[in-house]
C-alpha cells in the first residue's frame, strides 16, 4: 500500500516511477488470493481512520486528497459494533466515540474523568512529529488511568491492530492507533481489500507508473553512501536517483550489505489466522458484532508464547460481514476470521508433515475458542460442525514467504525509522517501519516519503 502510494504521488509530481515486487499480487500484508475459486483477504479485518464524507483535517481525507482518488473509489462501509471481552468486563465501541465513553463511565465510573483527560492528551499530541523520542505508552497511560484491566482493555485492540513491540507500543503509534480505532472507526469495502488495491493501481496505471511483478530486488549495490544501482532477481540492473523502500528496516539495510547483525530490531511478534466460511449469516447465529478482541486470562500478555506455537489466550475475532452496507447487500457466505499471536522460530522448525498437522491442530483450537466466547447458536440453526464450509489458515510461515518480513513479523521492526531515512543518502523507509500503521497509515507514510524527499517537501 504504501509503495503504491508513494508511485501515484511520484508520478503526479512528473517523476519516472517503476513499482518492483517480488510476489504475484500487489497489497503486500494487506493483499488477497484465489483458493477453489474464492477470493480470501489476507490481513483486512478492517480499514481504520473512518469518518464520514465532508469531516476535515482527517487521516483519510488528505489521503484521498493526496492521491487525487475519488472516495467513492474506495467504496467503504461503516462497522456495526465492536468489542474488547475480558473476564467480567466488557466495552463495546463503534465508530460514535461517545458509545466508548458510556461504557468506560458505566463499567469504570471511577476511571471516566481520567480517561477523558486521556482523550484530550492524545488530541492535542503531536503524533507526526518525526523527531520524537521513543517513549513507552503503558507509563503515560498510568498518569491518566489507575486501574489496571481498563488499560490492558485499551491496550489490547491498539496492540493486535499496530504494536510491533511486546507488551507495549510506542507512545506516538498509541496515539495515532487511539485515533485511528477510538476517535474515527473501522469500515471496509464491500469486495474486500482488492477494491481498494484496484483504486490504487488504476490509478497507478492510468499516470503512467510501470509495475513489475514477480521481481523482486536481489541486491541494492552502492557507491560511498548512496545506491547506484538496484539488481533484480532475474539479474537485470536498474539505476535510480532515489529509492523508497517498503519492505522494512532491517530487510532494506541487508539488501544494501548494512547492519548484517542488526537482530536486535527485528520484530518478534506474528500471527496466525483461522478462516471459516459457514452457510449463514452471523446475524442469524446471534453474532452481531463486527469485530471481538478478547482476553481470557486475569491479565493481557502481548508477547510470543512461552511454550506453544501458538497463544489462545488472546486475539482478535472479525466478522466481515458485519459492516453497514448500503441497499441491503450481504456476503454470499458467512466468514469467520480468528487471529492470535504465534511463535515464528517454532513454526519455522517443523517438518512438513508436523507443520501440516500443527494447522489443523491449531485450527480446531482456535475456532473452538472463538466460538465458544460467542453467543450461543440458536438450537433450531443445529451445531456450528453443521454449518462449516471451507476453511484456510496462514501461519508465520505463510507471511515471510509472501512479504519476505524477517520473523514474520507483521507490524515489522520494534524500534521504528520516524524521518524514513536511511544509511543511504537517497534510499527512504516508507511504510510500517516508518511508523505510520493501517491501510490508510501506509499509505499516507509512502505519500509523505515521496513528498518529503522526492518532490521538494510538498
Amino acid at each position: 500500500m504504501a509503495g503504491l502510494a508513494a508511485g501515484i504521488r511520484l508520478r503526479l509530481g512528473g517523476k519516472t516511477v517503476i513499482i518492483v515486487e517480488r510476489h504475484e499480487a500487489p497489497g503486500g500484508l494487506n493483499s488477497f488470493y484465489n483458493l477453489q475459486g474464492r477470493k480470501y483477504d489476507v490481513g483486512l479485518h478492517a480499514m481504520t481512520n473512518y469518518v464520514p464524507a465532508g469531516v476535515k483535517g482527517t487521516p483519510l481525507g488528505k489521503l484521498f486528497r493526496q492521491l487525487r482518488i475519488p472516495r467513492d473509489a474506495f467504496d467503504l462501509s461503516e462497522q456495526c459494533s465492536s468489542r474488547i471481552q475480558f473476564p467480567g468486563a466488557e466495552l463495546r465501541f463503534s465508530n460514535d466515540f461517545t458509545l466508548l465513553e458510556s461504557e468506560i463511565d458505566r463499567t469504570f465510573p471511577d476511571q471516566i474523568d481520567g480517561f477523558r483527560q486521556l482523550t484530550g492528551f492524545v488530541k492535542s499530541f503531536d503524533a507526526t512529529n518525526l523527531d520524537a523520542a521513543e517513549t513507552p505508552a503503558r507509563p503515560v497511560l498510568a498518569k491518566f488511568l489507575t486501574d489496571p484491566l481498563l488499560v490492558d482493555m485499551l491496550c489490547c485492540p491498539i496492540f493486535y491492530y499496530g504494536s510491533a513491540r511486546e507488551d507495549d507500543i510506542d507512545l506516538g503509534q498509541f496515539v495515532i492507533m487511539f485515533q485511528s480505532l477510538f476517535l474515527e472507526g473501522f469500515a471496509r469495502p464491500f469486495a474486500g481489500v482488492r477494491q481498494i488495491i484496484r483504486a490504487l493501481t488504476k490509478k497507478y496505471a492510468e499516470l503512467g507508473g510501470i509495475r513489475k511483478m514477480r521481481l523482486g530486488v536481489k541486491q541494492i549495490q552502492t557507491y560511498g553512501n548512496r545506491a547506484q544501482t538496484l539488481e533484480l532477481d532475474d539479474g537485470s540492473i536498474l539505476s535510480a536517483e532515489q529509492v523508497i523502500s517498503t519492505i522494512g528496516l532491517v530487510e532494506t539495510n541487508r539488501l544494501a550489505g548494512l547492519a548484517q547483525g542488526e537482530t536486535d530490531n527485528i520484530g518478534k511478534l506474528s500471527f496466525v489466522e483461522c478462516i471459516q466460511l459457514f452457510e449463514e449469516q452471523p446475524r442469524n447465529l446471534g453474532w452481531e458484532d463486527t469485530i471481538i478482541f478478547f482476553n481470557t486470562s486475569d491479565t493481557f500478555e502481548y508477547r510470543r508464547p512461552a511454550i506453544e506455537l501458538v497463544d489462545p489466550g488472546s486475539g482478535v475475532i472479525c466478522f466481515p460481514n458485519n459492516y453497514q452496507y448500503p441497499d441491503g447487500k450481504t456476503l454470499d457466505e458467512g466468514w469467520l476470521r480468528v487471529t492470535a499471536i504465534a511463535h515464528y522460530d517454532r513454526w519455522c522448525a517443523l517438518e512438513e508433515i508436523d507443520y501440516q498437522q500443527a494447522k489443523r491442530d491449531w485450527y480446531e483450537i482456535l475456532m473452538t475458542q472463538a466460538v465458544d466466547l460467542l453467543p450461543d447458536i440458536p438450537a433450531e440453526k443445529g451445531t456450528f460442525a453443521d454449518l462449516c464450509g471451507d476453511i484456510d489458515m496462514f501461519s508465520p510461515r505463510t507471511i515471510t514467504k509472501f512479504t519476505g518480513h524477517l520473523g514474520g513479523a507483521v507490524y515489522g521492526a520494534p524500534y521504528k525509522r520516524k524521518d524514513g531515512r536511511t544509511d543511504l543518502d537517497n534510499v527512504y523507509i516508507a511504510g510500517t517501519d516508518q511508523g505510520f500503521l493501517g491501510i490508510v497509515g501506509a499509505m499516507l507514510s509512502g505519500i509523505s516519503i515521496a513528498n518529503a524527499y522526492c518532490l521538494g517537501g510538498r
